[in-house]
């Protein structure tokens, strides 16, 4: 992947919009930033299909870290690269994004 555009898009999820709704162990989560919008819908415990943040396609497994805190492992699906991730935890009122 490109370097700058690696650059923008890191920069760009740096501050995000995030809308997150929970039915049982189904989510949809939409992030928007300055640069584009996504959204997914998966179950815990059960791959579905993603974009890293920089646009690479990806299967990826959403899993409970704890009680608060979701674990998500992304696998790309063509060519190599880092192993990536993201979580999400929600302390009170404030959602972690990492």
């Amino acid at each position: 992947v490109n370097t700058m555009l690696r650059k923008v898009a890191v920069a760009a999820a740096s501050n995000p919009h995030v809308e997150i709704r929970q039915d049982g162990e189904k989510f949809y989560i939409k992030t928007s930033t300055s640069v584009r919008t996504t959204e997914i819908n998966f179950h815990i415990g059960e791959e579905f299909d993603e974009e890293t943040v920089d646009g690479r396609k990806c299967k990826s497994l959403a899993t409970w870290e704890s009680e608060n805190k979701m674990y998500c492992q992304q696998t790309l699906v063509d060519g190599d690269g880092p192993k990536t991730y993201w979580t999400r935890e929600l302390n009170g009122d404030e959602l972690i994004l990492v």
